[in-house]
């Protein structure tokens, strides 16, 4: 896809995003890897306001090209791709289930076969570190080892796909799952998937 193409695309998921409440308000940010870096929306900026010229091109250094701020969660998505070879797109998301379960500094365990389309039997939350900060960056890389999502404690969640349209349906499942999850607990507690069941 070409820069352009993708700045597009970039907005067009963001806004989707906020259609359909997976990031309320101006929260979240969407992300794109680009040659020798990526392409991120910007700060504080409203996703029905945002466009394709609005989109912040970095470098894999955390330079910034030409104008604009990017988001102030930056530092993560950077370092995400540095870990990740195979991520091209990251979605970021205060979505209001997993950010209930990110805020009780909850996992989602192995309630439901559909865990697994995160790439694991359960989807772990990234311990608390300041927003921005490298040490969010790196909890944040970690609870994604060998996953391709994670909730993070006192935030929100982190879903990361080949293209934009894989994460965006990503970070959507996983607030199917934390919904469902936090419903089981209000009756007692789910009964877990066992190890080979989930493998």
């Amino acid at each position: 896809m070409k820069p352009a193409e993708l700045r597009a695309a970039i907005v067009t998921t963001a806004q989707a995003a906020g259609r359909s409440g997976l990031t309320p308000g101006s929260s979240g940010n969407v992300s794109a890897r680009i040659d020798g870096g990526m392409l991120i929306t910007p700060t504080a900026t409203k996703y029905e306001r945002l466009t394709p010229a609005a989109i912040v091109e970095m470098r894999a250094d955390g330079t910034v090209v030409g104008n604009g701020l990017p988001s102030s969660e930056a530092p993560f998505h950077l370092a995400i791709y540095r870990a990740r070879p195979e991520a091209n797109a990251i979605v970021h998301a205060h979505s209001p289930f997993a950010t209930v379960l990110a805020c009780a500094r909850m996992e989602i365990p192995a309630f439901h076969y559909m865990v697994a389309v995160a790439g694991a039997d359960r989807i772990l939350c990234a311990p608390y570190a300041t927003f921005g900060t490298p040490e969010l960056a790196n909890n944040a890389v970690m609870a994604l080892m060998s996953r391709k999502a994670c909730l993070l404690a006192n935030h929100g969640q982190i879903a990361i796909g080949d293209t934009l349209d894989a994460a965006y349906d990503l970070a959507w499942e996983v607030e199917t799952l934390a919904a469902q999850y936090w419903r089981v607990l209000q009756i007692g507690g789910p009964k877990l998937l066992d190890a080979d069941e989930m493998g």
